[in-house]
């Protein structure tokens, strides 16, 4: 696709109702400044770390309170949840790097109309998915890797789930949207307010009302449902800027942009959820229940350091599409290359903070020192430690690519980062260094996907003038 600025203004004048982009967009339209960069991804990254807090919560109230081998089935049932996220995530990012670039063409109007479709298909997909859940619970069970000693525990933990999950799926496309008009803040705050109901709640329902891991679910989702609430209530009646709810208008070819400017998310996300039930089936032969416990506490610390990253390049994607879609070459490679140097950054403290706070991250589920669980989990941690000062750049890589509206690069960096390099992994080191070897796949992983990150970088600097 053409970077020029005629192109632009041509594609501009397709509506005269639209207004231009630099009178309703001030904060994309800025010079990306390192300070601007990370002003504008701040609320962002907060509220991103903040939603990967829930998990944690959960495990915390079940492990304190009902029993450390409870984590068993919040770890193993996630990936179920992460699943449906995943295609939120892919509506969200894909339909907002597309809108983004249209506002910045000044195309506002139909900008209005994609968004309100989007919002509605996902709405659907979302109830689609909640009713095949309901009527087949058990399947969806034995696909995740729980045996029978914990399955009444993972079934109660799954149903509140799945009737919460069309908000849930929503409120994961509307905060991507929230980025774009300069309201990531509202995500920022409704994440943390939902944090803390979640975790007030985790101990009413648990404690007080003695519901046991159902509880923690529910909990959970009515803290996700808190940034929905809010985001719905802001796209219906904040009609001053550019993105609110219109009449839709159907456009297939809107959807397919959409989908495929997001396929590379939902794949991260999807194939992250594919490789944790595979990843959990391997503990479950290696080291039982109490090795997949080990692995949900280390995943949930690695998941605030994740967010950190994907925090980031989900907070500048809109910056880079609307300098596409407006030509500005010279405002995208400051977007890229002061990205490059934050993530850098970024990483070297991301590594120093998770190795002194790995013991802080265990102790808080109560899990005695000395015990396997105990040592499992210190030891995987570690490992994934590692990989942090590469997962930043890899992150990026396939958000920018989205937000240059080239889905097809950054679904071929998700797919063989978060899928492909994965099974390479867990196919050959567990069987060469068993539970060990489960632990070291994830930086393995990481520094195989360096290599796909730095090719694309170089073969398609020409095209899209970014360095």
């Amino acid at each position: 696709m053409s970077m020029s600025t005629s192109n632009a203004n041509q594609e501009s004048t397709t509506d005269p109702n639209d207004v231009t982009p630099q009178q309703s967009s001030e904060s994309i339209a800025k010079t990306p400044t390192w300070r601007h960069l990370l002003k504008f991804a701040f609320p962002t990254i907060l509220s991103m770390i903040i939603m990967s807090t829930f998990g944690i919560v959960d495990g915390i109230f079940v492990s304190r309170l009902i029993d450390p081998i409870a984590l068993a089935p919040v770890s193993v049932v996630f990936p179920f949840l992460s699943f449906a996220m995943a295609i939120g995530l892919m509506l969200g990012v894909g339909g907002n790097a597309m809108i983004a670039k249209k506002i910045g063409e000044g195309r506002v109007k139909e900008s209005q109309q994609n968004f309100s479709l989007i919002t509605l298909v996902a709405l659907l997909v979302a109830i689609a998915m909640m009713a095949v859940g309901l009527l087949f619970p058990n399947v969806i069970l034995d696909i995740l890797g729980i045996d029978d000693f914990i399955r009444y525990m993972a079934l109660d933990y799954l149903q509140p789930l799945l009737w919460f999950l069309p908000v849930i799926m929503l409120g994961m496309v509307l905060q991507q949207f929230l980025i774009t008009v300069g309201k990531a803040h509202y995500g920022a705050v409704t994440s943390l307010l939902g944090g803390l109901v979640s975790a007030a709640l985790n101990f009413v329902f648990i404690r007080v009302l003695d519901m046991g891991i159902q509880g923690a679910a529910i909990a959970s989702c009515i803290g996700y449902s808190i940034t929905t609430i809010v985001s719905v209530g802001y796209f219906t009646f904040a009609r001053r800027g550019n993105l609110y709810f219109v009449v839709p208008r159907v456009d297939f070819k809107a959807l397919g942009r959409t989908c495929i400017n997001g396929a590379s998310e939902m794949v991260t996300m999807l194939a992250g959820s594919i490789t944790t039930v595979f990843m959990n089936n391997i503990l479950l032969d290696l080291g039982g229940a109490e090795a997949q416990a080990a692995a949900g506490v280390m995943f949930a610390g690695m998941g605030i350091f994740s967010s950190l990253f994907f925090g980031y390049a989900s907070g500048v994607a809109p910056i880079i599409s609307y300098n596409y879609g407006k030509g500005d070459r010279a405002n995208l490679k400051r977007s890229y290359s002061n990205s490059l140097r934050l993530i850098g950054i970024l990483s070297v403290i991301s590594v120093a903070l998770a190795l002194v706070s790995t013991n802080f991250i265990i102790g808080i589920y109560d899990i005695p020192v000395g015990t396997p669980m105990h040592d499992m989990a210190a030891t995987g941690f570690k490992f994934l430690v590692s990989g942090f000062i590469l997962m930043g750049f890899n992150s990026f890589a396939s958000m920018f690519f989205t937000a240059l509206n080239n889905g097809i690069v950054s679904s071929i960096l998700s797919l063989f980062r978060t899928l492909i390099f994965v099974f390479i992994a867990f196919m050959t080191l567990p069987a060469l260094f068993g539970l060990t070897g489960a632990w070291a796949a994830w930086p393995a992983v990481e520094v195989l996907g360096i290599g796909m990150t730095v090719f694309f970088f170089k073969i398609m600097k020409k095209k899209y003038g970014y360095a």
